[in-house]
């Protein structure tokens, strides 16, 4: 696959969470500056709600799930920052976009939508960094997270990452699952930064 800047695989994946949710009959616009806190404002005409948007967008090759020893089996992963450990909003969520391409057909692109409450990303990040650190007393820190969508797995996991099978294509933010624990609830945003494919090393085509 030839490479395509990270900005435009973000603006690829900015631009297919809004149409997603248009053709759903919500009514939503895409935030512009290179500053902007959020991507999407979401209005529900039905129910009278507001929402916002934070998208998350990685491109692979991909032919197969992973498995990692620590975190068991997932889908694919994408980088955040440590502030978004603290960014919890009932109105907030973030829709991470995976879009996979075909190794013998370049042209084709397959894409996946994985919508997931700010709360529920906010302690899966603390958590997942905290374990990633206990597990090798050769970790550093850094402001660098991974955020997993998960699989079922058959061996027991410390930290499984949220399911596939309850967060893709869930549109319905109002009925949306976000039960966790008591996080900090801080509304300040991180500037975008680029993305890459773990915390020590490897950049990625990710926005």
């Amino acid at each position: 696959m030839a490479r395509i800047p990270p900005n435009s695989v973000g603006l690829a994946g900015e631009f297919a969470v809004l149409s997603q949710l248009t053709l759903r009959g919500y009514d939503a616009g895409m935030t512009l500056g290179h500053t902007k806190n959020i991507d999407i404002l979401v209005l529900d005409p039905r129910r009278g709600g507001r929402y916002e948007v934070e998208v998350k967008t990685n491109l692979e090759t991909r032919t197969r799930d992973s498995d990692s020893r620590l975190f068991g089996k997932f889908v694919t992963d994408w980088q955040m920052n440590a502030k978004q450990e603290g960014i919890v909003d009932p109105n907030l969520f973030y829709c991470f976009v995976h879009i996979n391409g075909s190794r013998t057909d370049l042209s084709k692109y397959a894409f996946r939508f994985f919508i997931v409450p700010s709360a529920v990303v906010a302690k899966y990040l603390r958590e997942e960094h905290q374990l990633w650190l206990k597990d090798n007393p050769a970790h550093r820190t850094s402001d660098r997270r991974l955020f997993r969508i998960g699989l079922p797995n058959d061996r027991p996991i410390a930290l499984p990452a949220p399911l596939a099978s309850v967060y893709e294509d869930n549109w319905e933010f109002a009925s949306m699952p976000s039960i966790v624990s008591k996080a900090n609830d801080r509304r300040e945003r991180p500037n975008s930064t680029p993305n890459t494919d773990a915390r020590k090393s490897g950049a990625r085509r990710l926005a």
